[in-house]
């Protein structure tokens, strides 16, 4: 069994396409999720925060208990949660890959913006 992780939006309708794309992208049987509102958000205000670190507990859990191999950070338009443009949401989303790749550097690290019809586009910096 191969396990990837997302770091999502709680937003219901962005589930489904995020667990679609991530099981095809990291060829993953399952996705664990880890949701917040407006993740991208909270981890880029303050990577060291008690709101992010709460984030890397669970993914921590992913890793170690389910052997997951890879982790995406998803965005998407008109978050409640994190209310600013979608370029900023988007910029956020390569800040925290950067970061992530840093802090998970054995995982495969993606960076998920969903526009406002619920595509998923990855990206992210390299």
């Amino acid at each position: 069994m191969l396990f990837c992780t997302a770091v999502n939006c709680m937003d219901g309708r962005v589930q489904l396409p995020v667990n679609r794309c991530l099981r095809e992208h990291f060829a993953a049987e399952y996705v664990d999720t880890v949701t917040e509102a407006g993740p991208v958000g909270i981890l880029s205000a303050d990577p060291e925060s008690p709101a992010s670190r709460s984030i890397y507990d669970r993914i921590d859990i992913s890793v170690t208990a389910h052997l997951s191999t890879a982790l995406a950070i998803v965005a998407h338009a008109n978050c409640a949660g994190n209310p600013i443009s979608d370029s900023d949401q988007q910029h956020q989303v390569e800040s925290c890959v950067v970061h992530l790749r840093r802090r998970y550097p054995d995982l495969e690290i993606a960076g998920l913006w969903l526009d406002e019809e619920w595509t998923v586009h990855l990206f992210g910096a390299p």
